[in-house]
């Protein structure tokens, strides 16, 4: 028996060498195929899934003998045995399932194949959807096979090997699912069934609105199978006497009505849920030009300043080099010095900056994969939005990051969200952090808080009243505020059913104005900041123990929030 057991034990070792030399081979394979894949290389692509495909058989093997079967289906000890079988498995699903038929679609998943000469090849994406379709869905279950692999428990080598295959395929099935959705939704948004237009938005964080920033101006976007072309870029003061003939309900008016966003583009999009602020915008224009859009874009300096970190500085018609490092200073803090008395030649400026950046990205570029790295980097951040009129287009957008829409679901959610009151700029010099805590999953409901600080950072220095004033203060409250001073609505979006036990500004209590958008409670507490002081915000609630991951949206301002999140979560109960 004791000789059995150690023939046992040599045969088991023997196999875990060769499973982790293999698997390691194999993950670097799949590594190189997927590099390759985005380089544009088919023929290195399909080398490489080749090679990932032979040393994933031979790990998959050397962790499916008969004394590692044995081994694994011991109680607790055999848990690191199951880990390594289900690993390989997974990888080896990973060669033959994604990477080996990837290769043979390389053309399409590749940016350079689909971006040349300022055009994307929609043709091409359309051709590919079914194959990009059908790898999407293998690499979704694989990526689902990935996460539940079972934890090794003693065996922390297993344990790292776990978590980079997890890595790996979710970065393998990110681009492969964005890829198949771009095949569905980019040729008929890009115009390959005929021109289409957008209302191209150019968001201003500086004045925080519900969507990320003030409108600051815009253009029009046209796409005609895959070419883009931009026009009409103009100042906010384009849609001055705009009206749009749009309805969004009772509960939107009752929240909103008072700022008029259907009358003032300044409040247009006061909202988070960014289809009123497109659908408002759309209105407007035709209103004022008799023109239909398709769709509605919005997007922000910090996106400016990745895609110019893409494409290479621009010059304004002065002859000034706008380059990611300066882009967001120059148009969201420089611009108010520089012009402080001049709003039209302040206005005429950053037009002059936007249509240079926007002719540039829209013209050949010299690394389109550094195009698409900036973009998708603008769309993680939420700096990026889009909406389309096309009911079918806008419910695959709705399936990204880009709609930014109020969910309708029941997860557990926690949306911050900040609205300039004083009609200034001093949103650039504003810090903010965030943090959703939730007790355990017992019971229907749990205890949850939402804590809020807001600190402002406004430099001790002397800065242009329409930067560091309070015009948006109405004289009917009888009070003024120092230079520099923040006042500012800040709303929740909290899980559908939440209801907030208190509100809590720097240890004392607080009313809270209760209002409900889209299914959402919502609880707005209004603060004023003087300069170096913090608010600190604290929604306490009891919120319904729903399933599903918790989610913190992130608003796009200027400051770069990760929130902290500290919610379990919880399982259906049915």
């Amino acid at each position: 028996m004791v000789f059995l057991i150690l023939g046992l034990g040599v045969w088991v070792a023997v196999g875990a060498f060769q499973a982790k030399s293999n698997l390691e081979a194999a993950r670097s394979h799949a590594q190189d195929a997927k590099e390759a894949l985005l380089d544009g290389n088919t023929e290195a692509a399909s080398q490489s899934a080749d090679e990932a495909l032979v040393s994933a058989r031979d790990a998959r093997d050397a962790t499916h003998s008969l004394a590692w079967n044995i081994a694994s289906g011991l109680p607790w000890l055999g848990s690191p045995f199951k880990t390594g079988q289900q690993v390989t498995e997974v990888v080896l699903g990973l060669a033959s399932d994604v990477l080996r038929p990837a290769a043979d679609v390389g053309l399409t998943i590749a940016p350079d194949r689909l971006y040349r000469d300022g055009r994307v090849d929609v043709e091409l994406l359309r051709s590919q959807e079914a194959q990009l379709s059908e790898l999407a869905a293998s690499a979704t279950r694989l990526n689902g096979d990935a996460a539940a692999i079972t934890d090794p428990r003693y065996v922390s080598l297993l344990s790292d090997a776990r978590n980079q295959l997890q890595s790996q395929i979710s970065s393998v099935a990110s681009i492969i699912e964005n890829t198949a959705l771009a095949a569905r939704l980019a040729p008929s948004m890009m115009g390959v069934d005929g021109p289409r237009t957008y209302f191209m938005g150019f968001q201003t964080p500086a004045e925080a609105r519900g969507t990320g920033g003030l409108l600051g101006g815009y253009g029009i976007l046209r796409f005609d199978n895959g070419a883009p072309t931009v026009d009409t870029l103009a100042p906010n003061t384009g849609l001055e006497e705009a009206v749009a003939p749009v309805d969004f309900g009772f509960e939107y008016d009752q929240q909103y009505g008072f700022n008029q966003p259907f009358f003032d583009f300044r409040n247009s999009n006061i909202s988070p849920h960014f289809p009123y602020a497109a659908q408002i915008w759309k209105g407007m224009w035709f209103e004022q030009t008799g023109q239909e859009v398709d769709g509605v874009i919005a997007i922000d300096p910090i996106a400016l300043s990745y895609i110019l970190g893409a494409v290479g500085p621009v010059s304004t018609p002065a002859g000034e080099v706008i380059s990611k490092e300066n882009v967001v200073e120059l148009t969201l803090s420089t611009a108010y010095k520089r012009f402080s008395t001049d709003q039209v030649a302040r206005k005429q400026y950053l037009q002059d900056i936007a249509n240079a950046v926007v002719r540039k990205m829209t013209g050949p570029v010299g690394s389109p994969r550094q195009l698409l790295d900036a973009l998708g980097r603008g769309v993680s951040e939420r700096r990026i939005a889009v909406w389309s009129s096309n009911p079918e287009d806008q419910k695959l957008l709705e399936e990204t990051p880009l709609a930014h829409v109020l969910p309708d679901d029941s997860a557990p959610y926690a949306g911050v969200v900040i609205n300039n009151l004083g009609g200034n700029k001093l949103d650039y010099y504003l810090k903010t952090q965030i943090e959703y805590a939730a007790d355990e999953c017992r019971g229907e409901t749990r205890a949850s808080t939402v804590t809020v600080k807001l600190t402002n950072a406004v430099p001790n220095e002397p800065l242009p009243d329409y930067v560091a004033g309070s015009a948006g203060l109405s004289p009917e409250l009888g009070f003024t505020v120092p230079a520099g001073t923040n006042i500012t609505s800040v709303r929740l979006f909290a899980t559908k059913g939440s209801e907030l036990s208190s509100a809590i500004l720097n240890g004392e209590r607080v009313p809270a104005i209760k209002y409900t958008e889209r299914g959402h409670p919502v609880f707005e507490v209004q603060v004023i900041i003087t300069p170096g002081q913090t608010a600190d915000i604290s929604f306490q609630m009891s919120e319904p123990t729903a399933p599903g991951a918790p989610r913190v949206p992130i608003q796009p301002l200027v400051d770069s929030t990760k929130p902290v999140i500290s919610v379990p979560e919880c399982r259906d109960r049915h």
